[in-house]
């Protein structure tokens, strides 16, 4: 049966998902067409609402073969045998990912606006369009959300070919959708009015919905509980000598204690586990920084990855530059990030007064350990034994304020029931305690 309109397809669908209502879902639609559609979802199930924004990679000779998507936050997925297979040089890849990113970047600001992004890690996302044809979209979607941390995801859509169902299913947790017919021509056959949705609707219906979060999240809040500060976030380029590294900067209001991360081989800035921790110290007023500290064509080279002295000497240079308007600065490390923190906090001049090693690699900053002054806590899992020896052995050879925490239970990626709060909960209070300072709105 035919839909009306976006609004009534979108009504339906959401009786459909209304078994997610209240399980900390985010609703993202893809531009154009699925957003008045995601909107009427996002209401019913009292969520929030946000576009997810991607870019094909089409191959150079053949554009609509694609070799890859790009989306927000320098998130890059591609499909290596078709690169392979199409003869497709590094430089023509650059080229078509850079002449993408502009694309995106542009389209991104029209239809979002000064609004940031909502973050994705940990949640369980909803991808909503009004039809899937091929499923082209929807797919890359699917792949940028689990890349930006997303717990689990959604696909979501009124009509949808039963070709595409199936494909989707290899990259989506669950695929939602109305009918499916066997004969499919076309998404707007499926609907009365399947007029074009103009950007202007989008920034409209996007509008609506913030204003409805601020609405419930302020009715719901008791005369008792102090308000959340409010956080400004930015994308970040700090350089180490001729490298630009790529990081995301958030500043709670009045912040002047400042916590760069350092992430383990295989993470990134969009690291779930970070970006849940980084999200924590900045509810306690904490401003953070998640680096990126090798860039995208080095992410493969092992040496690299493990070459603590490296990263240590691009997280200190970075360090030099973002902690200007600070008056304190903290180290966050995890797994190999540990090791390139603990080694650039003993240089003098990154004035750093704590760190925190999560799951650490100490052993690869082994010389370096009796040099480090800052007052430093170690986090390991109960379970993750080896780790779990390296950090008694680095404790047992540093000479500064040191503290050995273990999370019972817990695994290397503290994925275990309120594993990932309880370190939250003690980096919260080690910088708490070691970043002493007056705060008062020091950042410029």
């Amino acid at each position: 049966m035919p839909f009306k309109n976006r609004s009534e397809a979108g009504k339906r669908l959401a009786q459909r998902l209304a078994g997610l209502r209240g399980q900390s879902v985010l609703v993202l639609g893809v531009p154009r067409g699925g957003v008045p559609v995601a909107f009427e979802v996002a209401r019913h199930l009292d969520a929030p609402l946000d576009v997810i924004v991607v870019r094909k990679l089409g191959v150079p000779f053949q554009p609509e073969l694609a070799m890859g998507a790009i989306g927000e936050g320098g998130v890059r997925i591609l499909n290596e045998y078709v690169v392979r297979r199409s003869g497709v040089t590094d430089v023509e890849l650059r080229a078509v990912t850079n002449h993408e990113l502009v694309e995106l970047a542009a389209r991104t600001r029209r239809l979002r606006g000064d609004r940031p992004q909502l973050c994705l890690a940990d949640r369980n996302v909803v991808i909503v369009d009004d039809g899937i044809a091929t499923g082209a979209s929807a797919h890359a979607a699917c792949q940028v959300a689990r890349k930006q941390g997303a717990m689990r995801v959604v696909v979501a859509a009124p009509v949808c070919a039963k070709d595409a169902v199936d494909s989707l299913r290899t990259v989506a947790d669950e695929v939602v959708y109305l009918e499916s017919p066997r004969q499919f021509c076309g998404v707007g056959e499926w609907y009365v009015d399947f007029g074009q949705t103009s950007d202007g609707e989008v920034v409209s219906l996007l509008a609506q919905a913030s204003a409805a979060d601020r609405a419930t999240v302020v009715n719901q809040r008791s005369d008792a509980e102090p308000d959340p500060p409010e956080i400004c976030e930015r994308d970040i380029r700090p350089t180490a000598g001729t490298t630009a590294l790529a990081g995301r900067l958030a500043v709670p209001t009045g912040a002047n204690r400042l916590v760069v991360f350092a992430h383990g081989s295989g993470s990134s800035r969009h690291s779930p586990r970070n970006r849940f921790v980084a999200s924590a110290l900045n509810q306690k007023g904490f401003a953070t920084a998640l680096l990126d500290l090798l860039t995208v064509e080095e992410e493969g080279d092992r040496t690299m990855v493990f070459d603590a002295a490296l990263l240590a000497s691009r997280l200190a240079a970075a360090t030099r530059q973002l902690r200007e308007g600070f008056a304190q600065v903290g180290y966050f490390g995890a797994s190999t990030g540990a090791a390139a923190a603990l080694w650039a906090a003993v240089e003098s001049d990154t004035g750093v007064g704590a760190v925190v090693c999560r799951g650490g690699r100490p052993d690869l900053a082994w010389g370096r350990l009796p040099l480090v002054k800052a007052p430093t806590l170690l986090i390991v899992g109960s379970r993750d034994r080896t780790v779990l020896d390296l950090n008694h052995s680095a404790q047992a050879r540093m000479r500064c304020t040191t503290e050995l925490a273990v999370i019972p239970g817990a695994t290397h990626l503290f994925e275990e029931p309120g594993a990932l709060q309880a370190v939250s909960g003690l980096a919260s209070d080690w910088f708490g305690t070691h970043l002493m300072v007056k705060l008062d709105n020091t950042f410029g």
